[in-house]
């Protein structure tokens, strides 16, 4: 028999919506032709891949084993175009993805010298959560991305670059800022602790979570919003304080101060992923860009990872 991607492509949306209606959607396809195609698979690979009596749908254990290894192979396929495009273009082109807390960071200078120092790479940036860029890179439509959530991806190399500390947000006038000069989980606990992004999950708002979980530390209320900008909109209201890397106090608001918090390990990482495969020059050339930044900066950071 030969698979053909489309098989792959096909399989992998059913198996992941568990619907053959809504992954005709996803196809963009009508659901029949759609079901006759994973028919025709499970013929052709004499097994069954699909337990169509359960409701929901369900993987047999077949279905699984073919689920991973379809996923890594049509990673490895979009990888191989993408990194073939690149060696092929005479115009050099690099797409990032980054979530958006980055950019109070050091992200900014790094963008602005690389673009200085290679002029003739043509850089395009994208707003994305960290499970958005680990999709992306494999699907091919981003080259680097900079996120916060430790996820492992057998298609996807992570660069742990640096642990940032985390900062408590207070509303100007607060009680706790004349309080004591550092703060402890214990403390912010007592506050209406607004926590962001909703969604998709996970995200840093689970790493704030899991802080005060791993502490066994209840927090009095728990507000979760879509964004930074509307947790630090609402702390500047009164309605709490939130738990933010300490890049952000660089986003200067009369109406929002910020304190330390007593935990070192109280940090958030921020990692550079790229496909596994991908040894580019270009990607090379950034990563000791971002190197010499924090050298410059004095910033702590974890050197050849």
């Amino acid at each position: 028999m030969v698979l053909e991607l489309r098989h792959l492509r096909y399989f992998i949306a059913v198996a992941e919506e568990l619907n053959f209606t809504r992954a005709a959607e996803r196809l963009h396809i009508a659901q029949p032709p759609l079901s006759r195609q994973i028919q025709q698979l499970e013929e052709d690979l004499g097994v069954q891949l699909f337990e169509r009596n359960a409701r929901p749908l369900k993987l047999t254990e077949a279905g699984r084993f073919f689920y991973a290894h379809a996923q890594q192979l049509l990673a490895q396929t979009a990888e191989l175009a993408a990194m073939t495009q690149r060696v092929g273009k005479i115009e050099r082109k690099m797409s990032i993805g980054f979530v958006a807390s980055t950019l109070y960071g050091m992200l900014p200078k790094v963008i602005r010298r690389f673009r200085t120092r290679f002029p003739e790479i043509e850089l395009s940036l994208h707003d994305m959560t960290t499970m958005e860029q680990i999709q992306a890179l494999k699907e091919g439509r981003i080259d680097v991305g900079f996120g916060r959530i430790r996820h492992e991806d057998p298609n996807v190399r992570r660069i742990l670059l640096r642990d940032e500390r985390l900062m408590v947000a207070l509303p100007s006038g607060h009680p706790l800022l004349l309080a004591k000069p550092v703060l402890s989980l214990k403390d912010v606990a007592m506050e209406t602790v607004i926590i962001f992004p909703k969604s998709p999950r996970p995200s840093f708002a689970d790493q704030v979570l899991a802080a005060f979980h791993d502490r066994a530390i209840e927090p009095k209320s728990i507000y979760e919003v879509r964004e930074l900008q509307i947790a630090l909109g609402l702390v500047a209201a009164g309605e709490g304080v939130s738990i933010v890397p300490s890049s952000v106090k660089g986003l200067k608001r009369e109406d929002v101060s910020y304190m330390e918090l007593d935990d070192p390990q109280l940090v958030s990482p921020i990692i550079l992923s790229t496909r596994l495969l991908d040894e580019s020059d270009d990607i090379k050339a950034l990563l000791e860009m971002i190197y010499d930044l924090y050298r410059e900066q004095n910033i702590e950071f974890y050197p050849g990872n």
